[in-house]
């Protein structure tokens, strides 16, 4: 089995609230990223897929064509987004790192299937000190 990612870069807002909670208990949890004016991040998506070599390319899958899939799929519909408002796959969902990976994981399976690849981890680094990883 080999594995082969791809990182790809884009910038979105979000705001982290709970509209079930007193707005001094989103404080305390969310601090700061409760704020009403939202807040953003400069993510790094790496999608990390597996399989095996094809006999005639070499490739578990074509790098330059995940690249291109990430970028369609996912890249054009959240960068410079508002991930709470503007983007179709997070609507009525809680917009944390951990939900935003697992929805990405949603989007790019069916593509990479198609294409005889697995998807295997999906690492979303929200800033310099905090990651997720999603292994489906």
């Amino acid at each position: 089995m080999v594995y082969l990612t791809r990182v790809e870069h884009f910038n979105a807002a979000h705001k982290l609230y709970n509209d079930n909670w007193s707005e001094e208990k989103n404080l305390e949890v969310f601090g700061k990223c409760a704020n009403p004016n939202w807040h953003g991040h400069n993510y790094e998506l790496s999608v990390t897929i597996k399989g095996e070599p094809h006999p005639e390319t070499g490739f578990v899958f074509n790098a330059k064509t995940l690249g291109v899939l990430i970028r369609d799929v996912i890249v054009e519909r959240v960068d410079h987004k508002n991930l709470n408002l503007d983007v179709d796959f997070m609507k009525g969902k809680f917009t944390s790192a951990e939900n935003f990976a697992i929805s990405i994981w949603e989007q790019l399976t069916p593509h990479i299937e198609k294409n005889g690849a697995k998807l295997h981890c999906i690492r979303l680094q929200e800033t310099p000190h905090i990651y997720v990883e999603y292994y489906g």
